[in-house]
């Protein structure tokens, strides 16, 4: 997890479980002059458009009080979805056989991207079943994680 994910979790989550809810994920993408700060928020009852709207209100005053992102960016808050990001190992363990795709940083024995069942976790890794092998995935080398959901 990179530095201004960690330095904008400091700020947010507190914002958002004030509010009642569990923040589930940040994704913080930098493009350029423009990013993309993304804040993930659930709650076991769901999550409404006026929930998003409230946090999103309140999470824009405090960045623009601290000020952690220089530049212009577009601030969305939004519920995990059915196919929801994963971003740590409790959240691994707790979807253990649900279909996930994997993307990698860096290649791991020539690709990046592995689609297949979460068998658990090990340590700071991952076990992902693709086909009839198992792969042991560090969680601080996965990019981005989905739930592929079952209709």
């Amino acid at each position: 997890m990179s530095g201004k994910v960690t330095e904008l979790e400091s700020l947010l989550v507190p914002i958002v479980e004030a509010l009642g809810y569990r923040c589930w994920g940040i994704e913080f993408l930098s493009q350029g002059r423009h990013s993309l700060l993304r804040v993930y928020i659930d709650h076991p009852d769901g999550v409404s458009v006026e929930a998003c709207a409230t946090i999103s209100r309140q999470a824009s005053a405090v960045l623009d009080v601290e000020d952690p992102i220089s530049g212009d960016y577009t601030l969305e808050v939004s519920s995990p979805g059915m196919d929801r990001p994963l971003f740590t190992l409790e959240q691994f363990a707790a979807y253990v056989g649900e279909q996930a795709k994997i993307r990698l940083r860096v290649p791991y024995e020539g690709r990046r991207n592995f689609q297949g069942v979460i068998r658990g976790v090990e340590g700071d890794e991952v076990v992902l079943q693709v086909e009839d092998h198992e792969y042991l995935l560090p969680i601080d080398s996965i990019d981005k994680s989905n739930i592929i959901p079952r209709f």
